[in-house]
């Protein structure tokens, strides 16, 4: 199939096409995050198992997409999206405050959220991996967008004086690691710790990037 089948237009039921076909979007959604994010999984669901769990039909589910990845693609944005809504929520609550208080909060509301159902985590870290050249792409557009995140607030920091004037993006790239696999890791169970201990060790690794060992010093002589 080429291309998605069109859907239907006018108002039916006290509702105009396009809120229909954006709570059939969001039906399919919703059943998608219950089943690549826990059973059976993106790679075992098919069309019509996705369709069932929505309440919907094959038919209207082509009207809305063209492919299962199509529906993991846009799950992986949501989920992403989620997150990002937080941590801005977060950074606008903190804006007047210390460094350590603003780089607390920053990683207290995303792993909140992204730690407030489990399935977010398996759609973020893992169905979305090794599925496609195109989903590949977008996850790492997702994780240069969360850099770019970064190195705006280690700017503004750095302008106030908090941080070290520098060029943050290498630091920043390897520090998103660092935090995809911490969660994901305390998230199956094989870090044995809570979820605070491990946004402290996270709060701690991102305050040793702003504030080098050294940086704020006087200079010697």
């Amino acid at each position: 199939m080429t291309g998605r089948l069109k859907a239907p237009t006018g108002r039916y039921g006290g509702k105009t096409a396009a809120q229909r076909q954006a709570e059939r979007r969001g039906r399919f959604l919703d059943a998608a995050l219950e089943l690549f994010g826990a059973d059976p999984g993106y790679r075992a669901t098919t069309v019509a198992a996705l369709s069932e769990a929505a309440g919907l039909s094959t038919r209207q589910f082509y009207e809305e997409f063209r492919t299962l990845e199509d529906v993991l693609a846009a799950l992986h944005l949501q989920v992403n999206g989620w997150a990002e809504e937080a941590v801005v929520a977060a950074l606008a609550e903190a804006r007047d405050h210390t460094i350590d208080e603003r780089v607390t909060a920053i990683f207290r509301a995303y792993a909140a959220n992204v730690t407030s159902d489990p399935r977010r985590i398996r759609i973020a870290f893992v169905e979305i991996i090794g599925v496609s050249p195109r989903l590949e792409e977008q996850r790492l557009a997702r994780r240069a967008h969360w850099v770019d995140l970064i190195c705006a607030e280690a700017e503004t920091l750095a302008a106030r004086g908090e941080a070290a004037p520098r060029d943050y993006r290498l630091a920043a790239t390897a520090f998103i690691g660092s935090v995809n696999g911490l969660l994901h890791d305390w998230s199956a169970g094989w870090v044995d710790a809570t979820l605070d201990d491990v946004v402290d060790e996270l709060v701690r690794q991102l305050l040793g990037i702003l504030r080098p060992p050294g940086w704020g010093e006087p200079a010697a002589g």
